[in-house]
């Protein structure tokens, strides 16, 4: 076997091979015997048709592209292990180079491997966590919230007064044309909320079911629709319905249906919950500022292509995620936005790119500073998630794979590693 090695750009690695004859025959009778199974042969049972009828009934280049394509198949983990000293990333990209009968096997390897880099300062930054505080107002907030979600409605026989709910029906006009999007059936507004612009709800309060009202409103400057924005909007609001919204009253009574005794309970638990939210919110901007600043100070190498089109695309199946949690679909965010996938992905690259060197440097971390997972850590966290997958076949053989244990490592690995950025990085 004769390999070729070059460096190319963007950190990745040619290897040129060629297989000799002698070494690619034990291939050639793989390859014919794999082509055979597909071919009929009078007289012969797939699979057994003797080499040289075979190559009479297919000629030989099908099955010399048979055997090259096992060849390779075969071959490559060990020439790469072999020949590649720095961790590939992503697929290898091979291509057959030279194929004929009777004649070497050549194939050209090109690998992308993990870039060069140079740590900066990654100890003594001197970064800040913020103090949490909660203020009384926050607390009050979060229980008027509560009592929103169990308020009674009830319909009114009278004039819209503030805290109301009513049901209207809405069209807008620009100098007597109807607004694109400006009409709406049957909306439910809360009067005091200014769903629809400042001013609207005033308005309307005062008027009773079945009673239409016409008027005039501004919209704001930087209203978010352009057609709008700025401009006078006229109205026609006909009242449909009006509910008097009752809301429970704050006592202990109320509070029983949150597994509560007391008023105080809700208070203190709302308090912690809410110091526990901006605790985890501080943690996480310090966390980010020390990784920009040490990402600030690091050098790195030629970034590979393929970990940054793999990051865009994992951070395009977050965003995917995330608009199905809230009962959308990615298609119809990307034509609302006017935008498509790959305009979307270009847009994503920027902060790809920065993910990636986060990555990196907290791998660079981990080698320097021998920060290891130990197998049982990672047994144990595989043992956890199998109670919870017990009776999903797919899952557990998921979870009982070197990719699945390599995953759970590098996460762990890289929780350590921010927690020691953290300790030798946050002032104290």
């Amino acid at each position: 076997m004769k390999i070729e090695k070059k460096d190319l750009a963007k950190s990745q690695i040619e290897l040129i091979i060629e297989l000799s004859i002698e070494e690619l025959k034990p291939y050639i009778e793989q390859g014919a015997k794999k082509v055979s199974q597909e071919v009929k042969v009078d007289g012969f049972r797939p699979g057994n048709v003797p080499f040289d009828i075979l190559r009479q009934k297919i000629g030989d280049m099908t099955i010399w592209e048979e055997a090259a394509n096992i060849a390779i198949h075969k071959t490559i983990d060990d020439v790469l292990k072999k020949n590649v000293e720095k961790q590939i990333v992503g697929q290898p990209r091979v291509e057959i180079t030279k194929l004929a009968p009777d004649n070497p096997l050549e194939f050209k390897v090109v690998v992308a491997t993990i870039p060069e880099i140079q740590l900066g300062e990654y100890k003594g930054l001197k970064v800040k966590e913020k103090q949490v505080e909660v203020k009384d107002e926050e607390i009050e907030k979060i229980i008027s919230d509560l009592q929103e979600m169990r308020v009674k409605e009830i319909i009114a026989d009278r004039e819209i007064k503030d805290a109301d709910k009513v049901v209207v029906d809405i069209e807008m006009f620009l100098d007597k044309v109807p607004v694109e999007g400006g009409q709406g059936k049957a909306a439910a507004i809360i009067i005091g909320k200014d769903y629809i612009v400042p001013g609207f709800d005033k308005k309307i309060i005062g008027a009773k079911k079945d009673e239409v009202r016409e008027f005039t409103l501004p919209y704001p400057d930087d209203f978010h629709m352009k057609n709008l924005a700025g401009k006078m909007v006229e109205f026609r609001v006909k009242i449909n319905d009006v509910y008097e919204r009752q809301l429970p009253e704050l006592n202990d009574e109320f509070v029983v249906g949150f597994g509560l005794k007391k008023v105080g309970e809700l208070r203190e638990n709302i308090k912690k919950s809410v110091i526990d939210q901006k605790k985890h919110e501080s943690s996480q901007a310090a966390e980010k500022e020390i990784l920009e600043k040490v990402v600030e100070k690091t050098k790195f190498g030629d970034i590979p292509e393929v970990l940054i089109e793999h990051e865009g695309q994992n951070m395009l199946h977050e965003l995917e995620h995330g608009i199905k949690e809230q009962g959308g679909n990615l298609d119809d965010y990307l034509s609302s936005s006017k935008k498509t996938r790959e305009q979307m992905m270009l847009e994503l690259l920027p902060e790809a790119v920065k993910r990636v060197k986060i990555s990196l440097l907290i791998r660079e971390v981990a080698e320097r500073e021998q920060i290891k997972v130990d197998a049982k850590e990672i047994d144990e966290h595989i043992k956890e998630m199998k109670k919870h997958y017990h009776d999903k076949k797919e899952i557990l053989e998921r979870l009982d794979s070197h990719e699945y244990r390599d995953y759970v490592y590098n996460v762990f690995a890289s929780r350590k590693v921010i927690d020691k950025l953290k300790d030798w990085n946050i002032e104290k």
